[in-house]
């Protein structure tokens, strides 16, 4: 991608028709990255408009005194028009979305019938569908969830170079916290847990490695993931918005007390102040530190 950069020397004496033009492989190249973490039924057509959008945006705002190169310029514009068209059109389909609510509750009754968590198998047997149909529900849940932990720990913001856009402290501030409340809740989980998730989403390894150390199967580590994902999406909600927390089946069972003690590991992991005053570097900084702390 850089070596277009000796074309984008001085976008202002051309015009923005031909800049497009010129730098139309950015779009393929921004579709490209991000159409592997995203689930099979969203529109790859729909994707080449929107960074389409985003590219002709770059051209007619780039503005050469800031210092940033156009293509870099312009592939920030791109991702964050894939990222809008993603956030307007909802992550999953209206079928997976309700699937993963019937695999959800499959899951409790059998929780609360089996005293544990179920395993995929059983979870399948309990809606009455096959082992690979509930593996391609996790998958796309798993994928939605990436993309919107993603956001959270993206180094510095769209707005930080667009300067008709740029956040107020306010937003600023609820930034900061989410980041640091999302580490506080990777940092919480279960050891085996937080293996899978520093082990798939930070170190990028393949599931049969991980399950290979765990001794598990691949299917195991891909409902441990899910499992973790769905752990953390409640402990953050805990602390900033206990009204989605759902209901607990069984409130003074065992589950309910992992849960509860889950929670305010998350919530007491770091201080208000640190929360605030931590940016997205300290935040990252801070997770790799744990993360080979515990290696």
């Amino acid at each position: 991608m850089m070596h277009m950069a000796h074309r984008t020397a001085s976008p202002a004496a051309t015009t923005e028709d031909e800049i497009v033009r010129a730098h139309l492989p950015l779009v393929h190249y921004g579709v490209a990255e991000l159409a592997g973490r995203i689930p099979r039924h969203v529109s790859r057509e729909d994707l080449a408009s929107a960074a389409m959008f985003g590219l002709a945006q770059a051209a007619r705002s780039f503005d050469e005194s800031k210092g940033i190169a156009f293509d870099k310029y312009a592939m920030i514009r791109i991702r964050g028009a894939l990222l809008d068209e993603l956030r307007s059109r909802d992550w999953a389909s209206r079928s997976v979305r309700s699937m993963a609510r019937k695999m959800e509750s499959a899951k409790e009754t059998l929780q609360v019938r089996n005293g544990r968590t179920p395993t995929m198998e059983e979870t399948a047997a309990e809606m009455g569908v096959e082992v690979e149909r509930v593996q391609r529900i996790v998958d796309d849940v798993h994928r939605g969830t990436v993309l919107n932990y993603e956001s959270l720990l993206t180094e510095g913001s769209i707005a930080d170079v667009l300067p008709d856009d740029a956040p107020t402290p306010a937003d600023e501030i609820i930034s900061r916290e989410r980041r640091a409340f999302l580490m506080d809740a990777i940092v919480a989980l279960p050891e085996r847990l937080r293996h899978v998730v520093v082990g798939y989403f930070f170190e990028e390894r393949p599931m049969q490695e991980i399950a290979d150390e765990l001794g598990v199967s691949e299917s195991r580590v891909s409902q441990m993931r899910g499992e973790a994902l769905a752990l953390m999406e409640k402990g953050i909600n805990a602390s900033l918005d206990p009204d989605l927390v759902p209901a607990e089946p069984r409130p003074n069972g065992r589950l309910a007390r992992k849960h509860a003690a889950y929670y305010a590991a998350v919530a007491t992991g770091s201080t208000a102040r640190a929360r605030i005053d931590a940016d997205a570097a300290d935040v990252s900084a801070r997770l790799r530190h744990q993360f080979a702390a515990s290696a």
